[in-house]
């Protein structure tokens, strides 16, 4: 099954979908018109049931195969929220909402799954159901794990699920994926060291918070090279370093330090959690100060199922004509709470020579567009053949 011809035909049509989207992004779960958008076309598409409000501004649609006897349902995921971000690509349609882009083409997702949508829902040459799913919130506000709370997975019995994320430096329409540990665990530190300001002419009558976070930030980076396995893999990033005056002649009375911890196995998120908060506790207790810690554990590590990332491979194969062995990352993905609650795989496609994701100057490739649906096609068709 190589890209299909119907895809090519609805190519424009899905690229002006997704540059609609583009222009106008929205945050979080504040993506009511994207949402709503989705929904109307899924009506119009014929789905067999269109549902709304699933984790709060989800959407869910369900799609019939010309059989059902075999009872298999496969859940198809593609996330809708943007990153607040100014955009400067200097695209005609770029977007309209100040601090607000499409940094890593979630629109080009949603497009994708929605051309695959229509496709599915004229053709249902399967033996199944297919599950649509739309997601809000992945880009920091866990909007995977508030449909699957919301009891999606349960109410439409999906056994399968599947996603699939761009990937600038991978060949236009080509794929890559990995069974496994495949994007890691993100964590979030918030460091307060609270000391004594004072004049910056008589340091000895303060306790000065910025050089003991100054220690602290340095000490951080010890957890990697000096706690952790070196052949495991672990992230300790701090990304903010603000204190309480901006003066130049005041030391600070306290100093708030933020960032991050990544990591892909159990046992080193632990083991960081334990050493940050060691860490920053007796260092400024040697300097005279506090440490308040406050980890917040984000996204667990996304885990891809191993059969199903073979046959998810296999899929890509038949459209691309190969799937290469993808990297390990160590972004956080929130489709992670979907395959823990279900068995699936996560696929990058490839999305040629372009600016990163998260970059102002990103833009999701349109040219992808026909292999990214057939691939959304093949899942449903080849998992659930009609006899």
């Amino acid at each position: 099954m190589p890209v299909k011809n119907r895809f090519a035909e609805l190519q424009d049509e899905i690229t002006a979908w997704r540059r609609d989207i583009h222009e106008n992004p929205e945050i979080l779960f504040e993506t009511h018109r994207t949402s709503a958008l989705v929904a109307e076309k899924l009506r119009a598409f014929g789905c067999d049931e269109v549902v709304e409000g699933i984790g709060r501004t989800g959407v869910v649609g369900v799609i019939k195969g010309r059989e059902t006897g075999s009872g298999k349902v496969v859940g198809l995921r593609a996330d809708m929220d943007a990153l607040p971000i100014n955009e400067a690509t200097g695209l005609d349609y770029a977007s309209k909402t100040p601090g607000a882009m499409h940094a890593c083409g979630h629109d080009g997702h949603t497009a994708m799954l929605l051309g695959a949508a229509k496709y599915l829902s004229e053709t249902r040459n399967f033996d199944g159901t297919v599950v649509v799913i739309f997601q809000p919130a992945e880009e920091g506000g866990g909007g995977g794990k508030v449909m699957c709370d919301d009891g999606m997975m349960e109410r439409w019995g999906i056994h399968e699920v599947y996603g699939m994320h761009n990937w600038p430096g991978l060949p236009v329409g080509s794929f890559a994926i990995r069974p496994g540990a495949f994007f890691a665990a993100t964590d979030e530190l918030q460091i307060t060291i609270k000391g004594k300001g004072g004049h910056a002419a008589k340091p000895q009558e303060t306790v000065d918070p910025t050089l003991c976070a100054a220690q602290i930030v340095t000490a951080l980076q010890t957890i990697v090279s000096r706690n952790a396995d070196p052949v495991s893999q672990i992230v300790v990033s701090v990304t903010s370093f603000e204190t309480s005056s901006h003066a130049f002649n005041v030391i600070p009375a306290h100093v708030t330090l933020r960032g991050t911890v990544r990591t892909l196995a159990p046992e080193n998120r632990d083991l960081a959690e334990e050493r940050v908060t060691a860490l920053c506790e007796n260092i400024a207790r040697g300097f005279g100060a506090s440490a308040e810690v406050v980890y917040k554990r984000n996204y667990p590590v996304m885990v891809n199922h191993e059969d199903q990332t073979d046959f998810a491979a296999d899929v890509a194969r038949s459209v691309a004509g190969e799937c290469a062995d993808a990297p390990l990352v160590m972004g956080g993905e929130d489709f992670a709470y979907m395959l823990e609650e279900r068995p699936g795989a996560y696929i990058l496609v490839g999305n040629g020579d372009t600016a990163r994701v998260h970059h102002p100057e990103y833009n999701f490739n349109d040219e992808a567009i026909p292999a990214g649906c057939s691939w959304w096609a093949g899942i449903a068709e080849q998992r659930m053949p009609l006899g």
